[in-house]
C-alpha cells in the first residue's frame, strides 16, 4: 500500500430475483409470509458454496419472493453474517422508493442506467454528468 497502487480485496456475488424458491413462516396452522431481513443460508442452500436467500420486502397480498446471493469469489475476509447484513441494508438506499427493494440499491442503479443507455443514449454522456445519478 505504501508504493502508492491501491489494490482493494473485492468479493463476486451473484444477484437472482427471478427464483421460484418461496419460504413460509409457520405460524399455528396458518402459513404466513416471513418477516423483512429473514435469512436462510442452511438447509436448502449449497454446502459447496456460499450462497444464501435474502426476504428484502414485506408484501400485502400474496407470497414474497426471496432473492438469491450467491457469493462466487471472495477476497474480503468479511464473514457469512456481516455480508447478509451489509446486502439487506443496500435494499433501503434507493432514493426513488420509500421502502425496501429485492435487490441491493447499487444493482438496481447498474440496472436502470444500462437500461436507458441502451434504450434512449445513442452518444456518449456529457462529461458533467460522470458523476451525478442522471440517469435517475
Amino acid at each position: 500500500m505504501g508504493n502508492g497502487i491501491y489494490n482493494p480485496p473485492i468479493a463476486f456475488i451473484v444477484v437472482s430475483k427471478r427464483i421460484n424458491t418461496r419460504f413460509f413462516n409457520m405460524d399455528g396452522r396458518c402459513p404466513s409470509n416471513p418477516v423483512c431481513g429473514t435469512v436462510v443460508d442452511n438447509k436448502v442452500t449449497l454446502q459447496e458454496r456460499f450462497d444464501f436467500f435474502l426476504v428484502s420486502q414485506k408484501v400485502t397480498q400474496g407470497t414474497v419472493s426471496p432473492t438469491s446471493y450467491n457469493i462466487v469469489e471472495d477476497q474480503t475476509g468479511i464473514t457469512p453474517d456481516i455480508h447478509q447484513r451489509l446486502a439487506y441494508a443496500l435494499t433501503h438506499l434507493y432514493y426513488n422508493w420509500p421502502g425496501t427493494l429485492r435487490i441491493p440499491a447499487p444493482i438496481q442503479y447498474a440496472h436502470k442506467l444500462a437500461y436507458l443507455v441502451g434504450e434512449s443514449i445513442m452518444q456518449q454522456p456529457h462529461d458533467s454528468l460522470s458523476k451525478l445519478p442522471y440517469y435517475l
